[in-house]
Order: structure tokens, then C-alpha cells, then sequence
């Protein structure tokens, strides 16, 4: 393939341009020339292989060289249509990939952006004109491998030619069995085989002036996946409600429902909430895996201090433990790992939750269904006559479930529950403010346990490196006599550089940070005089409790995640 890079429309140097941005000294800028005059070798190469400016730069910089505009393709969606325009093969043996198409006009990222050849085989392919953009190749390559292993260029293909040919209305009429082979329903399995495959928790599929975009939720982050054709979305929505057995022609107000789905080994069941939107209905699928048992209080995250401070807890017979954070910070989570290592032939132990996400074997699980009247309230009160060692009520919400749940402990049961505050110190403050009595409250509450979900750095891509001052400086302002001796002097951070295992964000999976509050007589004095959240984490701060903060930095120092996900969840 012939390359045209030697052109030099703009008549500046690699060089020049880099130390005009500040990216490289003179001092380098005059070692780099004299090398490259000595050796022969060109300045991008001397600049690749001493390792003194990262690629995309290099890449900026021969844009302005050339002339035309640079694109980053990291974490961008490309429309399913506009992916179709080029096939697969081609993308990769020219390095291009078409990302964006305006009127006549389609843009293409390329390695060679002045390669005439490919430029005329795209236009002649596609009829339209082709507007070149430099991109890295590496970054183009990765892009191909991901854009069309998830797009679903041929599916949607056939579905617009099928939806063009019959409405969603006469789509309902022609029977499940045919529903099953139509492409509108490959599209559906192929999202939801996607997201089972990178470990999503939610599908978003959102309806937008002039597309459908797909959103998946992967490790706590929605991340913009697919785009695909506005005229497929009535015809998706369609067969998603036909699948959860909801109202195909109610579309003014939101529904929801549930089915399962198995891809392989997987069998995973989907809580399906639609809503009405401006441009249509907008459809969120919370994937809520079978298989998936809970993990242990060691795998959550939970150790050392903490960890024995809750264990304490868990030995005594009556008494309610709360475990406290906002939403999808794993409250839930957390719950079922208790249950399962507390539940045994020997106590009954029953649920109330909304909804029930996992099951768990000897468990007596029950739903709240508001439409019956079966809600955290009623049923709590219909548990204490079922004769119960333990009870879970997934969420105080209110005074009377509050003031029951109380009752509950009071009257010798076990109780877990969860409520919405932002550190454990603040959910006494909480259930004061529902109007529970003080005498009431310290005398039940046992422990709470306040918690957040950060990512964790991918093992695959995971590099070590020094920590600037300003860093160290704060890690050592919040962690104090916490931080090991070892890091003391020399402190090393990690992080993930991006690669095929982690989607190219540097992070795979994640893992709880903690803090553990007991009710001691002094907490429990500080409650009774109605004391504000920061005056009583303070007090447990001096007893010994580890915060969430100095929990998560012990993490970072570990190598277990990054500094940026910690601040992300648990910055005051």
C-alpha cells in the first residue's frame, strides 16, 4: 500500500509541532535531529522507541503535518448503518473504519489519510464523499475487532427491510413462533449476549431525535455501546414487551415486567421498566444472573477491623444491624452475603424485598407488591407471627416500618435492613428524623455498616508508578498511623494502562470499601442527645473505626484499585 505520509502540506516539522505544544523540550527537540541526522533514522521512530511522547500525541501532531483532523476513537459509539457502509475485511486490511456519516458526506478514521487509493474505493463502494480523518492504527484495529464483533450490521440490516414491510402492531399478530426466527429478535439476543459476555448490570435502550442508542452499565459506568437506526426502535420495544408479557399498545405510560433469558450456560432474569420519552419509549433491562451465588464477606471487601467488628455483631441474637449507602452502592449485595453465612436448619430466617434479586437456598423470600396491599409494613407484621430467628427488610422507608422493625429487634429477632444515607454515622440522624424514639433506637441498633462499590484495577494491563507529592500528601493526611511501614518512605500506585480484557478502560470487576459503626455506650449517648452525623462518625473515628476513605486508600496502596475511583464514591 502506498503511503503519502512523507507529504507536508502544513511545512512544520514533527519536532517543531511537539515542542510547540509543550510535549517535548529543546534540548530534546536538538538530541532528536542530531540522532536522526547521525543515524538516518526518522524523528517518529527516534520518538517511538525512546519513549518520549505517547502515541496519540505523535498522532496530533502529524494531523496538523498533514492537514486533516485528528479523532480519537476510545469509548465511541458508531451506528450500526454507518458500520455496514464498509465491510469488515476491507476495515482491516486498509486500516479505516467509517464513523460518522453527514448528508453525502462520510467520515472515515484512517492510518493513512492520504492514501488516495483507499479513498476512492470507499467513495466508489459507498457512493459517498469521503472525509478523511488520522487516526492511530493500533486504535483503529482494536476499534474493528470491537465495533463489528457488537454491532449488529446484519441483523439490522434485515429488520429495517422487515420493519419497513410490517408494523409493530401487525408484528404481535403473527404469533410467537414467528416472532422467535425474526431479525428484530436476533438484535435483541445479540444485545443481550453482549452484555452477559462483559458483565453488564443494565441495558439502557434510549430513543433519541435521530437513533436508538444502546447503553450498558459495566462495572458501576455506562458506557455508549451501539447505535442503532430510529426506525428498528418501535419494533424493539415491541418484542421486548411481548417477551416480559406486557401491553404492546400502551405506550403513554410506564410498565414493567420480567423474563428470563439463557445464553450458553447462563441463565439470567431480567427486570424489564419501560417509560415514555419525547422520542418514543425508553426501555432498561437490569440483568440479575441465576447462577450467580452471593459472595463471601471476604470477597465483598469487608476485612481486617471491620470485618471483626461486624462478625462480633453477627454472633448476637437479636438486635438490627443496617448497612447504609446510596443507590447501587451494594447494600443488597451485602445482605445476601450475610444471610447465606448466617442462615442455617437451625433458624428460620425470612425476607421482605423489593424486588427479591437472588435467591437463596432455606430462605423464605417474599415480594412487595404494593397493588395488594403486600408492602415493607404489612408483611413485617405478618413475619413477626411466623415464628422468625431472622428478618431481612430490604429497605426502611418509612416510620412504621422503621418503628416495626424496632419492635422486631426488641422482641428478640435478628433484623438486616438498609437505609439511603451517605455514611454509616448518618442513618441514627435518619430514623430520629422518621420520628423513632432514641431510648427505642439504641437500645435495638447493634452495628451499622456504611458502604461503596469501586472498580478494580485489571490484573492484565496493571503497571505500577511513583506517586507525585501532592498525592502522597493526602494519602498520608487520610491514613495516618493506618499507612504500612513498607510504603511509609516509597510509595508506589498502580494503575491499569487498557486492554482487550477490560474494554481498554483499565479496570475489571469490582470490590466494596467499608466502615463499620457499633453502637458503644458512647455512640449510643451521642444518639440519645440527638447529635449530628459528624460529631458521632468522630467519636467512632476515636474508638477505632476504619472510614470508607482510609478503607478504599488502603485499597489503593494494595494495588487493588486507583486513587480516582476511591474519590469518585467516597469524597465528602
Amino acid at each position: 500500500m502506498p503511503s503519502n505520509l512523507a507529504q507536508n502540506p502544513s511545512g512544520s516539522t514533527l519536532e517543531e509541532i511537539l515542542f510547540k505544544e509543550g510535549v517535548i523540550s529543546s534540548d530534546q527537540v536538538s538530541a532528536i535531529k542530531l540522532e536522526s541526522i547521525n543515524s538516518g533514522t526518522p524523528v517518529e521512530k527516534i520518538l517511538i522507541q525512546r519513549n518520549l511522547v505517547p502515541n496519540n500525541k505523535i498522532a496530533q501532531a502529524k494531523a496538523q503535518i498533514l492537514n486533516v483532523p485528528y479523532i480519537s476513537l476510545a469509548g465511541r459509539a458508531i451506528a450500526a448503518d454507518v458500520l455496514n457502509l464498509v465491510p469488515e475485511v476491507a476495515a482491516r486490511r486498509y486500516q479505516i473504519i467509517p464513523f460518522e456519516k453527514k448528508g453525502e458526506e462520510l467520515w472515515v478514521a484512517m492510518a493513512d489519510p492520504l492514501d488516495i487509493q483507499i479513498t476512492q474505493f470507499v467513495e466508489k463502494r459507498t457512493g459517498l464523499r469521503v472525509k478523511p480523518y488520522l487516526a492511530l492504527a493500533e486504535d483503529i484495529l482494536q476499534d474493528i475487532s470491537d465495533q463489528y464483533a457488537q454491532n449488529l450490521t446484519s441483523e439490522v440490516t434485515s429488520a429495517l427491510k422487515e420493519v419497513a414491510a410490517v408494523r409493530p402492531m401487525k408484528e404481535v399478530q403473527v404469533g410467537p413462533e414467528i416472532l422467535r426466527e425474526a431479525p428484530v429478535s436476533n438484535i435483541i439476543d445479540q444485545l443481550l449476549e453482549y452484555a452477559i459476555k462483559n458483565r453488564a448490570s443494565d441495558v439502557h435502550i434510549e430513543p433519541q431525535e435521530n437513533r436508538t442508542r444502546v447503553r450498558y452499565r459495566i462495572d458501576g459506568i455506562l458506557q455508549e455501546k451501539i447505535l442503532l437506526p430510529k426506525g428498528v426502535h418501535d419494533a424493539l420495544v415491541s418484542r421486548i414487551k411481548i417477551l416480559a408479557v406486557l401491553k404492546i399498545d400502551e405506550k403513554r405510560l410506564p410498565q414493567d415486567g420480567r423474563f428470563t433469558f439463557t445464553y450458553g450456560q447462563n441463565i439470567v432474569d431480567l427486570r424489564i421498566s419501560t417509560v415514555p420519552t419525547v422520542f418514543g419509549e425508553k426501555v432498561v433491562l437490569r440483568l440479575l444472573p441465576k447462577s450467580t451465588g452471593a459472595p463471601s464477606l471476604l470477597e465483598l471487601g469487608l476485612r481486617g477491623a471491620s470485618l471483626k467488628a461486624l462478625e462480633s455483631q453477627l454472633l448476637r441474637a437479636h438486635g438490627i444491624i443496617l448497612v447504609c449507602g446510596p443507590t447501587g452502592s451494594g447494600k443488597t449485595t451485602t445482605l445476601y452475603s450475610i444471610l447465606t453465612k448466617i442462615s442455617t436448619t437451625r433458624v428460620n430466617v425470612v425476607t421482605i424485598e423489593d424486588p427479591v434479586e437472588y435467591q437463596i437456598p432455606g430462605v423464605n423470600q417474599v415480594q412487595v407488591n404494593t397493588g395488594v396491599g403486600l408492602t415493607f409494613a404489612s408483611t413485617l407484621r405478618s413475619f413477626l407471627r411466623q415464628d422468625p430467628n431472622i428478618i431481612m427488610v430490604g429497605e426502611i422507608r418509612d416510620t412504621e416500618t422503621a418503628e416495626l422493625a424496632i419492635q422486631a429487634a426488641l422482641t428478640g429477632h435478628q433484623v438486616f435492613s438498609t437505609v439511603h444515607t451517605n455514611s454509616a454515622a448518618g442513618a441514627p440522624p435518619r430514623l430520629l428524623d422518621m420520628g423513632v424514639e432514641p431510648f427505642l433506637l439504641t437500645s435495638a441498633l447493634n452495628a451499622i455498616v456504611g458502604q461503596r462499590v469501586v472498580r478494580k484495577i485489571d490484573p492484565h494491563c496493571k503497571v505500577e508508578f511513583n506517586a507525585p507529592p501532592e498525592v502522597i500528601g493526602n494519602i498520608k493526611q487520610v491514613l495516618g498511623k493506618f499507612i504500612p511501614q513498607s510504603q511509609s518512605a516509597n510509595m508506589k500506585l498502580y494503575k491499569g494502562k487498557g486492554c482487550s480484557f477490560c474494554g481498554n478502560t483499565g479496570y475489571l470487576g469490582r470490590i466494596g470499601i467499608f466502615e463499620v459503626l457499633s453502637l458503644t455506650d458512647k455512640i449510643s449517648k451521642l444518639v440519645l442527645e440527638h447529635t449530628s452525623s459528624g460529631v458521632i462518625e468522630e467519636a467512632a473515628v476515636g474508638e477505632g473505626m476504619i472510614t470508607m476513605k482510609q478503607d478504599g486508600y488502603m485499597k489503593v496502596l494494595e494495588g487493588i484499585t486507583t486513587m480516582e475511583e476511591v474519590l469518585r464514591v467516597a469524597q465528602d
